[in-house]
């Protein structure tokens, strides 16, 4: 079974998506920017903000559907500018526990919605005791 979900911590997709995708254990999320974040969109422009803004609305975002950052197997990020991975690396590492950082691959792209710098996606897992398909 597939569940698709929009998150109400979210606002509604500006695009045909859904924020959360799940099945078979496994948990999507939908790219998320500072733009999409209520208290991001304030720290556009400054990149350890901005991180910071994207991954407290991950944490929220996971949390909703009752897993955690714990749960989290791969994330994608993409910045604008590669050499801001110097500055986002130590403010994302503060999310994960030392030794339980997921795969990641981190990526330059030309431009990213609302004039955001970054975007992280993430692929968690569901421990089967812990199914919840509400």
């Amino acid at each position: 079974m597939v569940y698709y979900h929009n998150i109400s911590i979210l606002d509604p997709p500006a695009s045909p998506y859904s924020h959360v995708v799940e099945a078979d254990g496994l948990v999507f999320l939908a790219g998320q920017v500072a733009a999409d974040c209520p208290r991001g969109r304030a720290a556009r422009g400054d990149i350890a903000r901005e991180t910071q803004a994207v991954m407290e609305q991950i944490q929220g975002t996971l949390r909703a559907r009752g897993l955690s950052l714990s749960d989290v197997l791969r994330v994608d990020i993409h910045l604008t500018d590669l050499d801001d991975m110097k500055i986002v690396d130590p403010v994302y590492a503060r999310y994960f526990a030392p030794g339980r950082l997921p795969a990641r691959t981190c990526v330059e792209v030309r431009r990213l919605y609302g004039g955001s710098r970054i975007e992280i996606t993430v692929m968690a897992r569901r421990e089967p005791e812990r199914s919840n398909a509400a």
